[in-house]
């Protein structure tokens, strides 16, 4: 226990020694919900949500969680989207693919995911995995928080011809209250500063689930925050639990999130390429100069060798938003998600 939380002053150090001159306890979070028929040899683990399996899918999104999240977290609304999907269009066999990034969930214990953690090898950890899988490439790829940029960086390295020539560019990308520039922090509340602060100063052993939020609890958090983290914790050997992540290594991948932009995919987005970025209306993500600069990106006349990026914003909803308000969340996607039949 002793050198555990050894372990985690270090961590508090490294974090407060961060190069770059952005608060390093910046953080994006996601929601709990359960997973299912995990898939795992040497690549990013995943679970698959398909309405009828016995049936070839028409076309597959990839879904992309949050730092410090997992693939489960998003289970319960890709399994809503997906129907809402098929019943706008029942010809539609969509076929989810919920991954776990590397460091998180299942995938925190696989090897072969070695340094550097960043957007980049996250980004290219997905083209590994379809090209292992012998899949067809995602036609949409969707991002909540850092998914939203690993997304972005995957666009970004298939339209440069970064995976091969095998590759193929996505169609969409939902890039879910995710700044898309370097990340400013003067504007925020600080609670998920504090999050990542506390979980820095535990133990890597802790007694239960409901040690943690109980403890969570005590130190000011909402029940709903402090039970999304305490759906992040797996048994260990001793009858205790642990992280479902690797904290240090996702410190790494939070400051690349932070400190990369990709403004200028998004002012010259590929053909074919639409970029639809849902921000919420109650979240302290955002500044008021790059809402203002996606409303001009938004509102660019469409030209025929070019992408477009298109702006919603979801109402009454901070930054976890398929946890905050899915009902809108769906109703903005669910009519403007690509149709399999533009396949």
């Amino acid at each position: 226990m002793a050198a555990s939380l050894r372990a985690s002053s270090s961590l508090r150090s490294r974090l407060l020694s961060s190069s770059s001159g952005y608060s390093p306890w910046r953080l994006l979070l996601s929601s709990p919900v359960h997973s299912e028929a995990p898939h795992q040899a040497q690549t990013l683990a995943f679970d698959e949500i398909q309405l009828s399996p016995e049936k070839p899918p028409t076309a597959t999104a990839f879904v992309l969680h949050g730092l410090l999240g997992s693939g489960r977290n998003w289970r319960s609304f890709s399994r809503t989207l997906a129907s809402e999907l098929q019943s706008r269009s029942p010809s539609d066999e969509w076929k989810m693919v919920l991954v776990d990034l590397r460091n998180h969930g299942r995938s925190a214990g696989t090897k072969g995911f070695d340094p550097p953690h960043n957007m980049s090898t996250a980004a290219k950890d997905l083209a590994d995995l379809v090209k292992a899988r012998g899949w067809p490439w995602p036609d949409v790829v969707v991002g909540h928080s850092m998914g939203g940029k690993v997304a972005l960086d995957f666009a970004e390295s298939c339209s440069h011809g970064v995976y091969g020539d095998s590759a193929v560019l996505p169609k969409q990308l939902w890039v879910l209250d995710s700044v898309p520039g370097q990340v400013e922090t003067d504007n925020s509340d600080g609670e998920v500063e504090k999050v990542l602060q506390t979980l820095a100063s535990l133990p890597s052993s802790l007694p239960s689930r409901k040690w943690v939020v109980d403890h969570m609890l005590s130190l000011g958090f909402s029940k709903s925050l402090s039970e999304w983290i305490g759906s992040n914790l797996k048994k260990a050997d001793n009858d205790h639990v642990t992280w479902a992540f690797d904290l240090q290594a996702a410190i790494d991948m939070f400051n690349s999130y932070r400190e990369r932009s990709y403004w200028a995919l998004l002012e010259h987005p590929p053909k074919d390429l639409e970029i639809a970025i849902v921000q919420a209306e109650r979240s302290d993500r955002w500044d008021p100069n790059d809402v203002q600069r996606l409303k001009a990106l938004a509102k660019r006349e469409s030209r025929p060798d070019a992408g477009k990026v298109s702006l919603h914003v979801l109402p009454n909803s901070g930054h976890w938003v398929h946890v905050d308000n899915p009902k809108g969340l769906l109703e903005i996607m669910a009519p403007n998600f690509l149709s399999a039949g533009k396949n």
